[in-house]
């Protein structure tokens, strides 16, 4: 893997994505879920705590990027690096393998991975149609609502019931 060496303090080095591999940026709840979907299916995979509220990468073969089209994720390409922990760094702070590389290689086929992202998001959006709906309801019987939730403890609940399904 060609390599930018820019070692940081834990050991990771960045690398260009869209050479060998690309990668898959995933939220950190959906990326843990994917991967127990994935089971043994799954390649390497690295969780980096440290950005926003945590992501997982996955590796793919280089090109998906061209051509990813799944909601609530990013694709690196050509032109993207990624900080690439040591193998022994199995555990934070900072960026770790969730999966270390092994002698199967680092890629996770893309249209399993697509599917298990799906599988993952999917009762997340039950939640936040169920929420939106809540509110809804709630808010066409609340006064103080209909002009500012935050004036009305039910209307503030289910208002943050709302953003958390969409985390």
């Amino acid at each position: 893997m060609p390599t930018t060496r820019l070692p940081s303090a834990a050991g990771a080095t960045l690398q260009n994505a869209g050479l060998d591999w690309d990668a898959i940026r995933v939220p950190r709840s959906v990326g843990l879920a994917a991967l127990a979907i994935l089971g043994p299916r799954c390649g390497a995979a690295i969780e980096d705590p440290l950005m926003s509220s945590g992501v997982v990468y996955y590796f793919v073969p280089a090109g998906t990027s061209d051509t990813w089209e799944v909601e609530n994720t990013v694709a690196l390409g050509r032109g993207s690096t990624l900080a690439i922990p040591p193998t022994r760094r199995t555990e934070g702070p900072g960026p770790h393998w969730r999966v270390c590389p092994g002698d199967d290689g680092w890629l996770t086929d893309p249209d399993a991975l697509a599917a298990a992202i799906g599988d993952a998001f999917g009762p997340r959006i039950g939640e936040e149609q169920k929420a939106m709906r809540a509110l809804l309801e709630h808010s066409q019987s609340c006064e103080p609502c209909v002009d500012d939730h935050t004036q009305c403890p039910e209307g503030s609940r289910l208002v943050r019931a709302v953003r958390e399904a969409r985390r």
